[in-house]
């Protein structure tokens, strides 16, 4: 008997993100929620960012694809203009509210 090969995490949550529009906005408001670890927002963006197509997000965003790449990764460290043009590329805003 033949067992199905499983996905990783990170390729199981692009597909959902994919699929779900709903899920994905709740996905990024929980990576901006959480506080204690900054890099959790950078990984929400380049799934969302993955889920609509990296090429398209970044020509969208105006920046090399290369570029979304490395400012998405674990070590990126994004400028907040790269932040918003990616956001906004991918169809979301991001808000702040008071504590």
């Amino acid at each position: 008997m033949k067992r199905k090969a499983s996905a990783s995490h990170d390729v199981a949550m692009v597909r959902r993100l994919r699929k779900d529009p709903d899920f994905a906005a709740e996905y990024l408001k929980a990576a901006l929620e959480d506080e204690d670890e900054p890099r959790v927002l950078l990984i929400a963006l380049r799934h969302l960012a993955q889920a609509q197509g990296i090429a398209k997000v970044a020509k969208a965003a105006g920046v090399q694809r290369e570029s979304l790449y490395r400012a998405l990764s674990a070590q990126g460290n994004p400028r907040l203009s790269t932040l918003v043009a990616v956001a906004r590329a991918i169809g979301v805003k991001l808000t702040v509210k008071a504590a």
